[in-house]
């Protein structure tokens, strides 16, 4: 015969009672189940309650009360259950839930759409590694759909390679990090701007308005792929644009489009305390304006040199280049007081590569292969706002810093 405890949660082979009510959700489940529960003076556990698609499954574990009372208990929870159109399953064991191995991580999966296959070779590979799925719960459902697993039982290292390398092939997009309240603290996010943050490139732009938009486009995608030097591409590229009338920049600056999904980007980011920046192996003629117009904290690029009311074809200052991007980041970083671990860089580009790598959580967006083989995560859809899943924020969270901003 079982006896009763005065403090039966603190023993961890003391006997305990998994309540589980399933069916259609309503208001007033949870209050009137632990109501019921109440007149035996048992203690909470832990509780868990899902719901999708109207179903309701909630789950309360709980300290057994006296041997005598149990078979009541099970009596009235049924009863009740059945007054409210419920289905009860009560469960006998002993303790708590049994204690999650060594390491914590939290796994993102895009997917557009995310199919039942994708999924489970998602899972498969994670118990393979030695994880196990503690939890799995749905971060967005448009423009993709999101869902988040916590993991326990292995390093985030093993896991991250375990599961991005082999993502694109699994038809989704993958994301691992270290669970943890680092995880929502105040960050900084620095994003590229040409075919991230805007869909254009802009030197092709001005190069459009020079007539020599062919050679141009030319030279920066062999640049992005890694093929050239970048700082000499950059002078190539801009010498062909000598002679332009400096009235062009406000015609390219009309002309940039922004990627979908970038102003709900950093609307929300703002909305959260996060600080936003951005990096760019442009021009400040157009930065700056996106800077002003989007309300971003840091923005630094290439000047593009405007003498007599002409570009002369060269740029002035510092280059902005593949490392040059990396210490910008560090630079940010400083200035907003967050610390490197903290920070994430999205970028599409080969002259991104040291910046993604640099960052907490580096983000090839809709990348040249060597940049996703390299980045930490990608992301393979068109809807900048997706980098959002990754960081664990809601589409609930979104749509409530869009309408606060309105």
């Amino acid at each position: 015969m079982r006896a009763s405890q005065t403090s039966p949660t603190s023993s961890s082979d003391a006997p305990t009672l998994l309540v589980k009510i399933f069916g259609k959700d309503r208001p007033g489940i949870t209050a009137g189940l632990f109501d019921t529960l109440a007149a035996y003076s048992v203690d909470v556990v832990d509780i868990e309650q899902v719901v999708t698609r109207g179903r309701m499954v909630l789950c309360a574990l709980v300290t057994a009360p006296p041997l005598s009372q149990e078979g009541d208990l099970r009596r009235t929870v049924h009863n009740w259950a059945e007054s409210v159109k419920m289905q009860a399953e009560i469960i006998s064991g002993l303790g708590d839930n049994r204690p999650r191995g060594l390491g914590r991580s939290l796994v993102t999966v895009l997917g557009h759409p995310l199919t039942a296959e994708a999924t489970a070779k998602v899972a498969a590979k994670i118990a393979k590694a030695g994880g196990n799925i503690d939890r799995i719960f749905r971060l967005a459902k448009y423009p993709v759909t999101a869902v988040e697993f916590a993991i326990s039982g292995v390093e985030t290292g093993p896991l991250r390679t375990a599961l991005v390398t082999d993502a694109r092939a699994l038809g989704v997009d993958v994301a691992v990090v270290d669970a943890g309240l680092h995880r929502r603290a105040q960050r900084l996010v620095v994003m590229d701007v040409d075919s991230t943050l805007i869909q254009d490139e802009v030197i092709e732009l001005f190069a459009a308005h020079a007539g020599c938009e062919d050679k141009v486009a030319e030279v920066t995608a062999a640049a992005m792929r890694g093929e050239l030097d970048f700082e000499q591409s950059l002078h190539a590229r801009v010498a062909l644009l000598e002679g332009l009338d400096a009235s062009v920049v406000d015609k390219v600056r009309a002309e940039v489009r922004l990627t979908p999904g970038a102003r709900t980007l950093i609307r929300t980011l703002k909305r959260l305390g996060y600080q936003v920046g951005v990096v760019s192996g442009g021009f400040t003629q157009v930065t700056d304006d996106l800077k002003e117009r989007l309300g971003l904290d840091f923005a630094q690029a290439n000047t593009l040199e405007i003498v007599d009311g002409r570009l002369t074809g060269r740029v002035t200052g510092e280059i902005v280049d593949r490392a040059g991007k990396a210490r910008l980041l560090r630079r940010f970083a400083a200035e907003a007081g967050v610390p490197l671990s903290q920070t994430v860089a999205i970028g599409d580009g080969a002259n991104d590569l040291d910046m993604l790598n640099a960052a907490g959580l580096g983000v090839a967006f809709n990348a040249k292969p060597v940049v996703r083989e390299a980045a930490h995560t990608a992301v393979n859809v068109p809807f900048l706002d997706t980098v959002l899943y990754l960081l664990g924020i809601t589409r609930e969270e979104v749509e409530a810093a869009e309408t606060h901003t309105e």
